[in-house]
């Protein structure tokens, strides 16, 4: 099968294109042929090699995290899915290799695209969508009359968790570049800080959350804006201890995050606030639900552009751009 490879890790190298073998089907596993697949931050973060003490792909790798396909095979203990399916994932953290023709997934990974969605916006959502919604469901609890600060609202993640977080009941601000106020005051955002204009330091205050998604100034600045007992979240780091035992990582290198951290930890203890890094993992059933709200058209997709495969490296360039609203996605068929 045809796919972008990643043959060594080189910051901004370009994936080859090239021949591959056609997935290997477990027994739990549904063999899905792409349709279209998104692009993510974490995509060139593997390229680069930024995660290979935590990831330690075996190269060479199939890039890609998000994937929108139709099922063609399933393996003999699949009891959720059949050929024909129209089906949504991100694909488990070992397993992922969205940038192809075919890819190979456990059955509890995946779910059944939201049926009024394109393959092109549910392709889209996984990764973005189960990001917010273990940070804001899961890690903060978030609940009605809380008040939550989404960083980056017109990105991937900030495009699904505002509208995650209103669903929930939330009061939402977001921070944003001039061009985008207009598109996260759609989403729902009821306080919008142009960043070109404003300091959300200086605007905010008594939150109880924040989801971080930019640099560790921004992390820094965003404890001012929590009240005592806040939850400070991040998804870009640093990553903590309790993320390294989770995951499983040997004893040294959990010192090693929980060294990493030690300085946001100190601050945010200093400010009464707890600071905890969340690495999403991939999950069915949260898909499911995820589903069911796009479904009832509580949420809505955001893409930017789509390009054809054939333009994956193009599309990775604009990506890194950062001018993206919401999420850039390549159409296989």
């Amino acid at each position: 099968m045809k796919a972008f490879i990643v043959d060594r890790y080189k910051a901004g190298s370009a994936l080859r294109f090239g021949d591959m073998p056609d997935p290997e089907v477990r027994d739990r596993d549904v063999l899905v042929a792409i349709h279209a697949a998104g692009l993510n931050q974490l995509d060139a973060k593997i390229r680069d090699g930024e995660f290979k003490l935590i990831l330690p792909y075996r190269l060479p790798l199939i890039a890609g995290n998000d994937v929108a396909g139709v099922v063609v095979r399933v393996g003999p203990k699949v009891r959720r899915f059949k050929p024909g399916d129209e089906v949504y994932a991100r694909p488990h953290q070992d397993r992922i290799g969205a940038f192809a023709e075919l890819i190979a997934m456990d059955e509890a990974d995946v779910a059944l695209k939201p049926g009024h969605l394109s393959m092109e916006e549910a392709a889209s959502i996984p990764l973005a969508g189960l990001t917010a919604w273990q940070v804001l469901v899961e890690r903060a609890g978030l609940k009605p009359g809380q008040k939550v600060l989404i960083h980056a609202g017109s990105g991937g993640v900030g495009t699904f968790a505002i509208q995650l977080a209103k669903h929930l009941g939330a009061t939402v601000a977001t921070t944003t570049s001039t061009d985008n106020v207009e598109l996260v005051a759609s989403l729902g955002a009821d306080v919008v800080v142009d960043y070109k204009k404003e300091d959300f330091a200086q605007v905010l205050t008594g939150y109880d959350v924040v989801l971080n998604s930019l640099d560790p100034r921004t992390l820094e600045s965003s404890l001012k804006v929590l009240k005592p007992g806040g939850k400070l979240i991040s998804i870009s780091g640093p990553p903590d201890a309790a993320f390294a035992k989770d995951g499983g990582l040997s004893w040294p290198l959990q010192q090693v995050m929980r060294l990493l951290s030690l300085g946001i930890r100190t601050k945010a203890k200093r400010h009464g606030v707890a600071y905890s890094f969340v690495f999403m993992r991939s999950n069915g059933d949260q898909l499911g639900k995820i589903a069911s709200l796009m479904e009832s058209r509580v949420i809505r997709p955001v893409v930017d552009r789509v390009f054809p495969f054939a333009s994956t490296n193009e599309a990775m360039a604009y990506l890194a751009t950062g001018r993206a609203r919401g999420k850039v996605v390549v159409k296989m068929k």
